[in-house]
């Protein structure tokens, strides 16, 4: 199954074929507004007004499944990032990545890339921390933790999974060559 071949749900209800998204860069993202992690929207922006009008698209999928950190409905989510972070770029529906109910695009992105890079030695403690108290990640390759992420080159080929550990300044280069 190609990521183009993917539907998802829009904050609005509606649905997005995600072969809409064909040519660009993508970076998919599972996100929440109460996670530690959270600030990475900040990063997120810039990456997005930055490369934004040389293909560049961030899809943000808000994610309850580890430990609650994504409360509260679609829009009041939407509102938090747009008033806290000013983010700009494209928010979906609630959404699970991991379990009986995962969103078959991170069924696809996890199947790409079931691994991720975790370098330096406070990242590796932090990601030996959040394996042992996230309740959903119980198979090889399953999400880990809210702000994974994944890079998707412009034929739909997933390059690269991140680690929620991962700030997206440290993305940058490899957006860079994506971009071409």
């Amino acid at each position: 199954m190609s990521i183009y071949d993917i539907k998802v749900k829009k904050r609005d209800g509606s649905e997005l074929g995600l072969a809409e998204m064909q040519g660009k860069v993508l970076l998919v993202v599972n996100t929440a507004t109460g996670c530690g992690f959270t600030p990475q929207y900040e990063g997120l922006e810039k990456l997005y007004e930055s490369y934004n009008a040389k293909g560049l698209e961030i899809l943000d999928f808000p994610c309850n499944q580890f430990a609650g950190q994504a409360p509260g409905s679609d829009e009041e989510i939407h509102e938090f990032c747009t008033f806290k972070y000013k983010t700009k770029f494209d928010q979906f529906a609630k959404i699970d990545v991991n379990g009986e109910n995962e969103s078959p695009l991170f069924t696809c992105l996890k199947s790409a890339a079931p691994d991720e890079e975790v370098s330096g030695v406070k990242n590796k403690m932090a990601m030996k921390a959040i394996e042992k108290i996230s309740k959903t990640s119980k198979e090889h390759g399953d999400i880990k933790w809210n702000f994974t992420k994944f890079l998707v080159d412009r034929s739909g080929n997933v390059i690269k999974r991140y680690a929620p550990t991962t700030p997206p300044e440290d993305i940058e280069q490899d957006i860079i060559k994506a971009l071409g």
